[in-house]
């Protein structure tokens, strides 16, 4: 530990970086302490960020702004390619890699001897942080204090800081593990860590991105979303670039009470874990994008895409973003978008998305074709097309009768 004279922290102000400062001090020979904050679009949680981190130890604070880096460079390609993973948005998965990016680029500038992170031994976080790392720093040694203090639990955190003089700006009523950035919110701990106690949606201060559907207007709010070629350019005729559409997205989404979900999924160590998200924006804009592709992309290659949907939201939650084959299935995704252009309207109400209409220059969906009127369509090709598909059938079952 005396070797370590320079760590990079990546440093939120929460109340798990906010005590890992003074505790490096103390356990490791007292290093030089470089915060470092990558601001993901988490707004008013930076308020007073270079104070506090200074007042407590660190010599300097990094303010890193990754917010476009990261909605240009992950969610909107993983938004392309539909990933969820067990219906998670991968809001906090899909922060990590850019942080973790930019924490090897400044210890590297710094000359830092080791990155350090909050991140807990029994969350996925910690995996990663330190996979990216070691993608770009191979040799740096990482430190993990939950993997090494001898503090149980957030309560005794909470009395490390008084102890320490730490401020923070919870109390222990309402000391739910969050994490939030421009995408979503999520709410961990306390009574959600009971799966039979239901979210406290109305209670005022529990949502911060939303509001509960029971308290959105009674009245339905319309939106048009505008992509071309996947991405998203517009709101309501309005040109904006695709962190701005999120920003807009999220403004209409959570007055309406879109995107809450309350899930328990599958972490990682191998334990189940209940979480409650907010992602009003994200969840407007992935249905917006599911509508378009109805109509704008074949079946075969629409099936593919599900089924790999899967695979890369795999990659994104285990931390593998920076791998061959996510870069592999972003140039697939890339390429399946060539023709995703055109409009969507959707209608917000209470928690509900409605489709109202959807337009493209680049539709597959011919209403002379399918019409149930008159059109051109000969019926009785079907008849061929079906003794062809069912000859299969057709021979097992005359082999099953002793006929063939």
């Amino acid at each position: 530990m005396s070797e370590i004279k320079k760590v990079v922290l990546a440093y939120s102000g929460g109340l798990d970086t906010s005590i890992i400062i003074p505790w490096l001090k103390e356990n490791y020979n007292n290093p030089e302490i470089i915060a470092v904050s990558g601001n993901v679009g988490q707004a008013d949680e930076l308020e007073g960020l270079e104070e506090k981190a200074l007042k407590t130890g660190a010599s300097k604070l990094y303010v890193e702004d990754l917010t476009d880096e990261m909605v240009d460079e992950v969610i909107i390609p993983s938004m392309m390619m539909g990933a969820k993973y067990e219906g998670y948005l991968l809001g906090t998965a899909f922060a990590r890699p850019i942080i973790a990016k930019r924490l090897v680029e400044i210890a590297k500038k710094e000359g830092a001897d080791a990155i350090c992170h909050g991140c807990t031994g029994k969350g996925n976080d910690q995996i990663r942080f330190e996979l990216a790392i070691k993608r770009f720093a191979p040799e740096m040694k990482i430190i993990a204090p939950w993997r090494e203090w001898d503090i149980k639990s957030r309560d005794e955190e909470i009395d490390y800081a008084e102890a320490h003089n730490v401020p923070l700006k919870i109390s222990r009523e309402t000391n739910y593990s969050k994490d939030k950035n421009l995408w979503h919110l999520s709410h961990e701990g306390l009574d959600l860590e009971d799966p039979a106690n239901e979210p406290q949606y109305d209670k005022p201060g529990f949502l911060e991105m939303s509001v509960s559907p029971a308290m959105a207007p009674d009245e339905a709010a319309y939106v048009t979303i505008d992509f071309e070629k996947g991405w998203p350019v517009a709101v309501d005729g309005v040109k904006m670039k695709a962190s701005d559409v999120i920003r807009k997205l999220n403004d209409l989404g959570g007055k309406n009470g879109i995107g809450l979900l309350d899930i328990v999924e599958n972490r990682m160590t191998g334990m189940k874990d209940r979480g409650v998200y907010e992602t009003p924006g994200g969840t407007i804009l992935y249905r917006a994008h599911e509508v378009l592709e109805m109509i704008t992309v074949d079946k075969d290659t629409k099936h593919m895409k599900d089924k790999l949907a899967v695979d890369f939201a795999d990659l994104v939650y285990n931390g593998k973003w920076f791998t061959p084959l996510r870069e592999a299935l972003t140039a697939f995704v890339t390429d399946t978008q060539k023709h995703v252009t055109g409009t969507v309207k959707l209608k917000l109400y209470k928690g509900n998305i409605i489709t109202s209409g959807v337009t493209s220059p680049e539709t597959l969906y011919s209403e002379e074709v399918v019409t149930f009127g008159e059109s051109d369509y000969n019926q009785n090709d079907a008849t061929g097309f079906i003794n062809l598909w069912g000859l299969p059938d057709t021979i097992l079952a005359l082999r099953d009768e002793g006929k063939l």
